[in-house]
């Protein structure tokens, strides 16, 4: 029987050590973010949804995103809206973004093109986030509810495309109250 040296042993029990801190620290680092999918539906209701004085009225088609920093949902999404802020922003969208109050975080450069909301009257009764509100060009709330269903957002399920095109054409858009199952994080 091979006799090993106390180097070896060492070695090996370094190794091991290693290993195990490696695991553990990859387990802490996954089980932040790790959570069963919660199917309970959420109800947008946008009655009492209003744009700020100087963004209401007639002009641009403008997008809110409503924004918590603290939300891992919020990470599916931000490839999403880059991609609608490329694609809009040069047909005159205006994006707007309003962070969670009392939160802190910032947004990845690529959604540097959204205007920062401070308040915005109704917000503070969102059921979840991530959510998006859009104004039609008349200033009117045309949709009002999460970018898409499921686990993931891109633009293959989502809601948006299709109202900023219909809105665009100058078709009337009114989807200010939905009922979505998907990744959210409360608001509230």
């Amino acid at each position: 029987m091979p006799r090993f040296s106390r180097k070896t042993l060492f070695a090996a029990l370094l190794a091991l050590v290693w290993l195990g801190g490696m695991l553990l620290a990859f387990w802490w680092f996954e089980a932040r973010y790790l959570r069963p999918f919660d199917e309970r539906a959420a109800v947008f209701a946008g009655a009492d949804l209003r744009l700020p004085d100087a963004l209401a009225g007639p002009g641009a088609i403008r997008l809110v995103h409503f924004w918590d920093p603290a939300c891992p949902c919020n990470v599916g999404n931000q490839q999403h809206l880059a991609e609608l802020i490329e694609r809009y922003a040069p047909k005159g969208v205006q994006f707007h973004v309003l962070q969670k109050a009392g939160s802190q975080g910032r947004l990845p450069a690529a959604l540097a093109a959204l205007q920062p909301i401070d308040e915005l009257p109704g917000s503070a009764n969102l059921p979840a986030s991530p959510a998006v509100a859009i104004w039609d060009g008349q200033g009117q709330l045309a949709y009002f509810g999460p970018y898409s269903e499921g686990l993931t957002c891109s633009s293959s399920n989502s809601f948006i495309e299709p109202i900023l095109e219909a809105l665009a054409e100058g078709r009337k858009v009114d989807a200010s109250n939905t009922l979505a199952v998907g990744c959210f994080c409360d608001w509230q």
